[in-house]
């Protein structure tokens, strides 16, 4: 996994046939699976969210917010017989890892395996996670009022465009109308500040094991072991991480402006009323004295 090479490779650098080695590998996925599982990603308490939202407020200034939401599409060799199934909109074959992240890049909750074909949303909605998230089971705190207001506004996720709006998930303001509405571009911003850990978690995970910048030889259900190791194996990484002193007080305020294009959501529903007044809840917020951070405003003035 830290290196990416094949099996043939691995077999001519330790004396051992490469058929040896992939049963080794296999075996070696499953142990970690089934014993560290449960130890670097347990499964969500109460108390775990709670503390989640206090990081996202103290690093990202997002309050009442206990995680963020995203996919990305693992590189795999086409399966046999698989037509196209596995074969996705960036031309290439691949699983997909859709994963809740913290603020501070550890992976919360996971769901590997999807084919390829299929958009987050749909991933999302099928799978245990976005079930337990939508039926209301996933150990979210009860809500609470943001900090110096008595606006009592719920705990949530933060996705993209592609995730339907709800009351415990959140996603930007479109484009549009966002262009037209500071308040809406200020929020947007606040959004997508807080919801890019899940990206950079993403980054952090492929620094760790090259093995996802080439396309993974091996049948898709020893990938998903694979994916899930790695994620298990990053988990235990952070824990062990020296923290930085600056790591808290550096960021890059530069957005991309270029390469943003407009999103179609897939496979998702009508957002309700109630779940447009959470997001326009959050939005007063970060529009008032309470919640504003003092450099919004510059960085909405230079992206309009």
């Amino acid at each position: 996994m830290a290196t990416g090479e094949s099996f043939r490779s691995l077999a001519f650098q330790f004396r051992i046939h490469h058929s040896w080695v992939s049963k080794i590998v296999k075996e070696v996925l499953e142990s970690i699976k089934h014993r560290m599982l449960s130890i670097y990603i347990p499964k969500p308490t109460k108390k775990s969210m709670q503390r989640n939202a206090e990081d996202y407020y103290t690093m990202w200034n997002f309050p009442n917010c206990c995680g963020a939401i995203d996919g990305k599409h693992i590189k795999i060799r086409c399966p046999d017989n698989a037509g196209s199934l596995f074969f996705n909109y960036k031309v290439f074959h691949s699983i997909i890892l859709l994963a809740i992240v913290d603020a501070t890049y550890r992976f919360v909750a996971i769901d590997v395996g999807s084919y390829g074909r299929e958009g987050d949303a749909g991933v999302f909605a099928k799978s245990a996670m976005g079930k337990q998230i939508t039926n209301g089971n996933f150990n979210l705190p009860a809500p609470t009022a943001l900090p110096g207001t008595e606006m009592v506004q719920p705990f949530i996720i933060l996705g993209d465009e592609a995730f339907t709006l709800t009351t415990t998930l959140m996603k930007p303001y479109p484009q549009e109308q966002a262009k037209n509405d500071k308040s809406k571009s200020v929020y947007n911003y606040r959004h997508c500040r807080a919801r890019r850990t899940s990206e950079n978690g993403f980054g952090i995970l492929c620094q760790y094991f090259r093995v996802f910048y080439t396309p993974i030889a091996v049948k898709p259900d020893t990938a998903t072991n694979l994916v899930l190791s790695a994620c298990i194996l990053h988990n235990m990484l952070r824990n062990y991480k020296i923290p930085c002193p600056e790591d808290l007080d550096t960021f890059d305020n530069r957005l991309p402006t270029k390469t943003l294009i407009s999103l179609t959501p897939s496979n998702a529903k009508r957002s309700t009323f109630q779940a447009y007044n959470v997001r326009d809840k959050f939005k007063e917020f970060f529009n008032s004295e309470q919640g504003s951070v003092p450099w919004q405003e510059k960085i909405v003035d230079r992206l309009t």
